[in-house]
């Protein structure tokens, strides 16, 4: 039996319009190792939809995350 590995999301809302995987990934990148960063588009127009998902590597960084700017949009 394979072991899986354990991911750490997060649910990011309240972003700006012109927050992409990469500026997200970046913010979020003071705080631990990142699998991953997916702003979440409409799937008609392809805009942002506003919110988004960073992925941690260990659960530790996920906890210790406080409130920061990003394009003149608070995340946390």
């Amino acid at each position: 039996m394979a072991s899986e590995e354990v991911e750490y999301r997060c649910f990011v809302g309240g972003l700006a319009w012109a927050t992409t995987d990469q500026s997200l990934g970046d913010a979020f990148s003071q705080y631990g190792e990142i699998l991953e960063s997916k702003i979440i588009n409409d799937r008609e127009t392809g805009r942002s939809r506003g919110f988004g998902f960073v992925t941690f590597r260990d659960e530790h960084h996920v906890e210790h995350m406080t409130w920061l700017e990003l394009t003149d949009a608070s995340i946390f």
